[in-house]
Formats: C-alpha cells, sequence, structure tokens
C-alpha cells in the first residue's frame, strides 16, 4: 500500500545550533522559524518544543495556520531542567520526577489546545553512565509509573516515546525499539506509540526496516523521524547520505504497512544551509518513494521469500540502483 508524502520538519534545526566546540547559524524567533520552514520545497508540517519554544498556544496555532503548515507533534522536553540532569522522569527526587510528569501533561494540553495529534517524548536524562551506577529495576518502575499517568492523562491526545542508544546519558534506559514496546506493554496505556528515529536505529545497530515491521506487527502507533549517520554516533545526517540500500527498504517496509503519518526531519544542518538540508531530504525521500511504487512489489515479494540473495541482488541493482 502506498503512503502518502507529508515531511516536517523539528524547529529547533532551523535555527541556531551547537556543539561542543561551534555555534551553527543565527537565532530565530519562533516566527521566523515557521517562515522558514513554510518556504523549504517539500516541507508541509512541523514538530515543534515544549515548553521552550512553542510560546502562548493561541498566538503559535496563528503563526502555524498563516504559514498553511501542520503540526506533526509537539516534542515536550524532559531533559533540559537543571533538576533533571541526574534524571526526570527516573529521578531519586520524588518532586522531580513529578516535574517531569507536570511536562507531559501541559504537553498535551498544549498539543490539544494548538490542535495537534500527538506528544511526543525522548527521556534522554533518564539512564546511568557506571556499573552500580542505580537500581535497574527501581529506574524501570518510576518509568512505568510516571509515563503510566502521563499516559492516562487526557487520553484523547496519544503520547509517544522515543528511544535511544545515549546522550544524554552514557545509556538511556529506553534505548532500544523492544524495550520501548516492553515499557509500553508494563504501562498498559492503548494511547500511546513510539517514536522511530531512523538515525537512533541504525547507530544503536538495529536495521530501521525490521523495527517497522516489528512496530506494526505489534499493532502500537509508531511515528518517523528520518535522517542518516555513521554508525558511530547520532550525527543527524541527511537521508540516504551514509545507508541508501537500508533507507530504501525502510521507506518499502513503511509503504507495506500502510504509513500515513509524518516523515520529520530530525536533521542537524550545522555547516550546511538549512532550507538546502530540508529541501534535501524531502526531496531525496519523494525519489526513492517514486522509485518503489514503479517496482514489481509482486517479484520483489517472492525473491524475499524465496531467500535466493543472489537473485534478490540482481534486482535491486537493476531496479533500484539502476546499473
Amino acid at each position: 500500500m502506498a503512503t502518502g508524502l507529508r515531511n516536517a520538519v523539528i524547529t529547533s534545526f532551523l535555527s541556531r545550533t551547537k556543539d561542543r566546540f561551534n555555534d551553527y547559524h543565527k537565532e530565530l524567533g519562533i516566527e521566523e522559524r515557521l517562515q522558514l520552514a513554510a518556504s523549504i520545497e517539500g516541507v508541509v508540517g512541523v514538530e515543534c518544543v515544549y515548553p521552550y519554544e512553542v510560546g502562548e498556544a493561541k498566538s503559535f496555532k496563528s503563526t502555524v495556520v498563516k504559514n498553511n503548515l501542520e503540526i506533526a507533534a509537539i516534542n515536550v522536553n524532559v531533559k533540559s531542567e537543571p533538576e533533571f540532569r541526574d534524571g526526570g522522569l527516573t529521578s531519586a527526587e520524588k518532586k522531580v520526577r513529578e516535574k517531569a510528569i507536570r511536562f507531559i501533561k501541559e504537553a498535551k494540553d498544549y498539543a490539544i489546545a494548538v490542535g495537534a495529534n500527538k506528544v511526543t517524548c525522548c527521556p534522554l536524562a533518564d539512564g546511568y553512565e557506571f556499573s552500580f551506577h542505580c537500581d535497574y529495576g527501581q529506574m524501570w518502575k518510576y518509568l512505568v509509573e510516571g509515563f503510566r499517568e502521563a499516559g492516562n492523562y487526557r487520553p484523547e491526545m496519544p503520547l509517544f516515546v522515543e528511544y535511544k542508544p545515549s546522550e544524554t546519558r552514557g545509556r538511556c534506559f529506553v534505548d532500544t525499539a523492544a524495550k520501548a514496546l516492553l515499557l509500553l506493554n508494563d504501562i498498559g496505556s492503548p494511547n500511546m506509540g513510539v517514536t522511530l528515529d531512523f538515525g537512533h536505529s541504525v547507530w544503536g545497530e538495529e536495521n530501521p526496516a525490521e523495527v517497522v515491521s516489528m512496530l506494526a506487527e505489534s499493532g502500537r502507533a509508531y511515528y518517523v523521524h528520518i535522517n542518516d549517520n555513521d554508525g558511530r554516533w547520532d550525527w543527524d545526517f541527511m537521508v540516504a547520505t551514509k545507508h541508501y540500500l537500508d533507507y530504501v527498504e525502510f521507506l518499502y517496509y513503511l509503504r507495506k504497512y500502510g504509513y500515513s503519518d509524518f516523515l520529520t526531519s530530525d536533521t542537524s544542518p550545522t555547516r550546511l544551509d538549512i532550507a538546502g538540508t530540508f529541501a534535501a531530504n524531502a526531496r531525496t525521500t519523494r525519489k526513492i518513494m517514486e522509485r518503489l511504487d514503479e517496482l514489481d512489489e509482486k517479484r520483489l515479494q517472492e525473491l524475499v521469500e524465496r531467500r535466493d540473495y543472489l537473485e534478490t541482488w540482481k534486482f535491486i541493482e537493476s531496479e533500484i540502483y539502476r546499473i
């Protein structure tokens, strides 16, 4: 089943960004970021960060509408407060855990006010660095309890959990797709899903296409971030610049399972032109999807099921690489 192509961008990347040594691009306010997003060919949606980026709900919604954009998601940040440095949802202090839960609940309120259809949360402050650094079982209970309370709050607004191997912690508690699904299973709330970031999956030594299959077959909702990296760090490169065939297979399985939500660019332009970077993501993705639309899907499925990979590779050579 073909999927409608809708590209979005995380608006944090449309302004000043920085690494450990340098700053890139100039600081833009949210109105300027939305204007820039609207000017990028192929981009029709935005994911914005609560509470640091979005501003007052009525004004934000008005600016989104004025720029003919859609809201792909509200991304709630539970890592940047000073109290969250040793964990937000898994802090040893109950009042800190309560603050992280409150942030997620408030993000749901905000998402409803601006007409978004989901909140996504990547609990990057929740993890550890060393042996005997924490009680793993207790930390898992905190995650389950915290996300359950947040997930059950205003259940009409779905909450998605994004996983990542590490950063800001040496190891994040929710570091794989399998653990994200296990977490949701333990929580038991039907209105929760998984945010699948292509780069996090590659860096975590998963196969993103296999993860799509696993999530789709689980029956859980999922939402997709697109980017690429070299497998050694989460560089947030442009799509298909390092893992072309993996990205093709990833899109193939999204198409197969009828994914119809946004493909949201979680890509850092750094030294590159901002608009050009996100236009490249949208353009490359569109062209690959067009190539997939032209494939003899029945023939490819037969080859995959036969498991004679030399014959499958001939098909890839001629129909995907076209060499």
